[in-house]
């Protein structure tokens, strides 16, 4: 049964009230659903993306409501209640930063930068502060600790895996929920959606940048990114 589908997914329920089924789109939006196209094959390379990634950070020791990819397409999670924050990190400016505090593009920060924006697609996902959280009553100090620490550890793998590719990992949002016994879990996805990714030479993007600023195929892009990943 379908519960409830998003931008670029469908999550159904299963015989476990506590596993729900994924299904990944064909489908890509940019400027929260300004711009909106459906592509042949994009829902099974973020599938295919995001299961590489959730198996990795599992390894590392960071849980997350993953718990097996079932097809191409599909992956079976633990049903979680979606914290409405975008948690978001930065190791080098990009995008709306560079905007709103007039960093140069590319210049690396001295250390990783944790933001949080409000999910809220009538609002535009605002940033917020950690008082505004609060204020929100979104999450308490404890869980905005460890929403950061987690989203660190997060940041510290995938950069692993990103310089193993002799890739960037510029900056990259994610999302969490609190399980049945109230635990924070990562959740949603992480793919070339959700990241910005240079290639550390060319500068190349390997993201969803190329849909974005239509400045090359999203599909090549990111079979192209699958196959590096499936190399290392």
């Amino acid at each position: 049964m379908l519960v409830y589908e998003g931008k670029a997914k469908r999550v159904f329920s299963t015989d476990d009230e506590q596993v729900f089924r994924i299904e990944y789109k064909d489908e890509v939006t940019a400027g929260n659903g300004a711009k909106k196209d459906k592509m042949e094959g994009k829902g099974r390379l973020n599938n295919l993306i995001t299961s590489h990634f959730f198996e990795r950070l599992q390894k590392e020791g960071l849980e997350s409501h993953f718990i097996k990819r079932l097809s191409e397409t599909e992956q079976l999670v633990k049903k979680v209640e979606i914290i409405p924050l975008e948690v978001v990190v930065r190791n080098v400016a990009a995008g709306s930063i560079v905007k709103r505090l007039g960093f140069e593009k590319g210049q690396a920060f001295d250390a990783p930068l944790v933001e949080f924006y409000y999910k809220k697609d009538e609002l535009n996902d605002p940033f917020i502060s950690d008082d505004h959280v609060k204020l929100l009553h979104i999450a308490n100090d404890e869980d905005i600790k460890e929403l950061k620490r987690q989203a660190l550890q997060v940041n510290e793998t995938l950069i692993k895996i990103m310089n193993e590719m002799n890739l960037t990992l510029v900056d990259f949002k994610i999302e969490f929920g609190k399980d049945k016994d109230g635990k924070i879990l990562l959740a949603d996805e992480i793919s070339p959606d959700t990241c910005r990714i240079w290639d550390k030479e060319t500068k190349e993007n390997f993201d969803k940048d190329v849909y974005r600023e239509d400045t090359g195929s999203l599909i090549d892009t990111y079979t192209k990114f699958l196959t590096k990943l499936e190399e290392i």
